[in-house]
């Protein structure tokens, strides 16, 4: 079969991507716009100001991967754009542009989830690696600043389904480390900044207790009944240690320290891990590891037993928060006592882009599997 090149754009929060991807195996570019300035002196992103940048950002971004691919917008094959999850105005910037572009080329236009997204992540990059045998079943953990979830993935003809058997109840993973460094007066985005600060802390030296889920949680994230099973749920939960974390900065009486720290790193423009550490105590520094320890320590022991209730031959770890070092580190040694193969997409892969969005199309292009010119964003999208 000839060569397909699929340009992938991704616009689901704070990136604007743009990417080309040849069958599904080859990334000829790769191209992405970071809002993390805009967003950094609010601690979060905000909504609205994504929408905009994106807007700012669009079409340049896609020349840009045009051209570093050295195609045409004729010689292109597709256009994949993700539909959802995401913040609903950040979704439509991408998906207005693809539509304009699919329509005035006459170019199949295909709709993307962006969870698979980080599933075919995974994937892309095994491929390019030049390994085309995956074992079956694959248990995928996406894990992010917005999801935390657990699919059991089957690949059914050209295309992939998808069966949840584990979601957070209330935040993610990713979410909770960027609120716990906000509270600590460490910055925005949290994630990156408490990786390379834990290993200058105690792990121990701060007990977190793990969430204690009594009750079954039956409801999407819609307030859908989900589908009845047999099968176990493997859910998380993470606004507990955030709530353990406030609790700890409140007894020890911390408050202070974190207002001079927050004050001293807004002076620096591009903090370096010494300037973190210049305006860190040991005390915060062991708070930080051990906050990590927990997240990490959970993630991997529910992944794990569900691997082990499933059976599963492959482990898929992908999102932004597969880029954390203890939880890959966490996950090749607990995985090998388990001889379970545990695969994660490179680092750049890991956080938002639209290189994994063109590649989950590609199934979709050669099942013609197009979407039509009315559909919509979808900021609570399924993943099935």
């Amino acid at each position: 079969m000839p060569d397909a090149y699929i340009l992938g754009i991704e616009s689901s929060c704070d990136e604007t991507a743009a990417a080309v991807v040849r069958s599904g195996e080859q990334v000829v570019s790769n191209v992405v716009a970071s809002q993390i300035a805009t967003h950094q002196p609010y601690g979060g992103v905000v909504p609205e100001l994504a929408s905009r940048e994106h807007l700012r950002a669009i079409v340049p971004v896609v020349r840009q991967a045009l051209a570093d691919a050295n195609q045409t917008y004729n010689s292109l094959d597709a256009i994949a754009v993700t539909q959802g999850p995401g913040l609903a105005g950040a979704l439509m910037v991408g998906i207005s542009y693809a539509k304009a572009l699919a329509f005035a080329l006459d170019k199949p236009l295909i709709a993307i989830n962006h969870l698979e997204g980080h599933i075919h992540a995974v994937l892309l990059e095994e491929r390019q690696k030049g390994n085309h045998d995956l074992q079956f079943p694959v248990l995928a953990l996406v894990v992010s600043g917005g999801h935390t979830h657990l699919y059991l993935a089957a690949q059914k003809s050209e295309g992939w389904t998808y069966e949840n058997i584990g979601h957070t109840r209330d935040d993610a993973a990713g979410e909770a480390f960027d609120k716990v460094a906000k509270l600590l007066g460490l910055g925005y985005p949290g994630g990156p900044i408490i990786d390379r600060l834990a290993p200058h802390g105690d792990p121990s030296a701060v007990k977190f207790l793990p969430a204690q889920m009594k009750h079954p949680d039956r409801r999407d994230r819609r307030g859908q009944k989900e589908a009845e099973t047999d099968r176990p749920r493997f859910d998380f939960s993470y606004s507990g240690i955030k709530t353990a974390v406030l609790r700890y900065v409140e007894i020890h009486d911390m408050r202070h320290s974190i207002e001079i720290r927050r004050k001293a790193l807004a002076n620096v423009s591009q903090p370096k891990l010494e300037d973190y550490l210049a305006n860190c105590d040991q005390q915060t520094l062991d708070l930080v590891a051990s906050f990590q320890r927990a997240i990490v320590e959970d993630l991997v022991g529910k992944t794990l037993a569900a691997a082990r209730s499933c059976d599963v031959a492959t482990l898929f770890v992908t999102g932004g928060v597969a880029a954390n070092n203890e939880l890959r580190r966490t996950f090749e040694r607990e995985g090998a006592q388990d001889g379970l193969p545990v695969q994660f997409p490179s680092r750049s892969l890991s956080t938002d882009n639209a290189a994994m969005i063109a590649a989950a199309a590609y199934p979709k292009f050669l099942a013609k599997d197009f979407a039509s010119m009315d559909f919509s964003a979808d900021a609570s999208l399924l993943l099935r």
